[in-house]
């Protein structure tokens, strides 16, 4: 299944895309895409409906970020080797975690704003995993059990802030706008091998970042037993895990987003982002 959300930013209603590419409404199902929706009972529940009965949502409304009310939006830096070679930094011997506020949060296609005093906005294509099942000292054998679903997030970057303000990443991922997720979450069973999913990011239509899912450092099941060692992985929330090459402050010279800059970004089967970008 492809659930998403939609309607007006902090009104967004559940809904499910049809075969036919309609978004139905599932407001009459389920009263969100949240964690309280994504455990195995449910998501079977929504399985057994019949998609093409439910209404169609009319005109084309803005889809919101496809899991409401995320309670962790944890990130794995330098998890693709060649791109932690592109930041000249050394594969780490366990994944490396950080923390985005979830104030971050957007639509796949909001609008995102560079904040004030930014000289690195940068941008980063990634696969995010949606927890449907408490995840709490799991193995690697147990881990995908915990997995709803699969989405793209746009982990954006103030790269000054993150390495140059002192403290933790966080400062340089949190900005207001920093964390488009979805369209769509896209059910486990309709990605069977997370681990082989092509992935590409343009700015303004020249392709920056074209890799794949199969490059990564540490796999999904490795990432979800890891974090589950240190803290409790809920219902809702996302990880995310990773870029491949081809930032902006890997290239030569570097390049970095501005106002008036556009961002279109995808992972196979997960459907596509696309966002302008203004001044904040």
């Amino acid at each position: 299944m492809k659930l998403l959300r939609y309607g007006p930013k902090g009104a967004e209603k559940p809904g499910i895309l049809a075969s036919d590419g309609s978004v139905r409404d599932l407001s009459g199902v389920v009263d969100d895409i949240s964690g309280d929706t994504l455990g195995d009972a449910v998501l079977e529940k929504l399985r057994a409906i019949d998609v093409d009965s439910l209404p169609v949502v009319d005109g084309d409304p803005r889809i919101g970020p496809c899991v409401g009310n995320v309670g962790k939006f944890i990130c794995i830096g330098l998890n693709y080797a060649d791109h932690a070679a592109e930041s000249g930094m050394e594969l780490p011997a366990e994944p490396v975690i950080f923390f985005k506020a979830t104030s971050a949060i957007i639509g796949p296609n909001d609008t995102v704003e560079i904040p004030r005093g930014s000289v690195k906005t940068d941008w980063e294509v990634e696969l995010g995993v949606v927890i449907g099942k408490e995840a709490k000292y799991v193995s690697e054998a147990e881990a995908m059990d915990h997995v709803a679903g699969y989405c793209v997030v746009n982990d954006l970057s103030e790269r000054d802030f993150q390495l140059h303000r002192s403290g933790q990443w966080v400062k340089g991922k949190s900005a207001d706008t920093f964390g488009p997720i979805g369209p769509w979450l896209v059910t486990r069973d309709e990605v069977p091998d997370p681990q082989n999913l092509p992935m590409y990011l343009e700015v303004n239509g020249r392709r920056y970042q074209d890799g794949s899912t199969k490059t990564m450092h540490f796999g999904v099941a490795t990432v979800i037993s890891h974090l589950s060692q240190f803290m409790s992985l809920q219902p809702g929330d996302v990880v995310s895990t990773g870029t491949p090459p081809g930032v902006g402050m890997g290239q030569e010279p570097q390049n970095y987003l501005k106002p008036g800059d556009t961002m279109e970004l995808g992972i196979e089967g997960l459907g596509v982002q696309r966002q302008d970008v203004i001044a904040g």
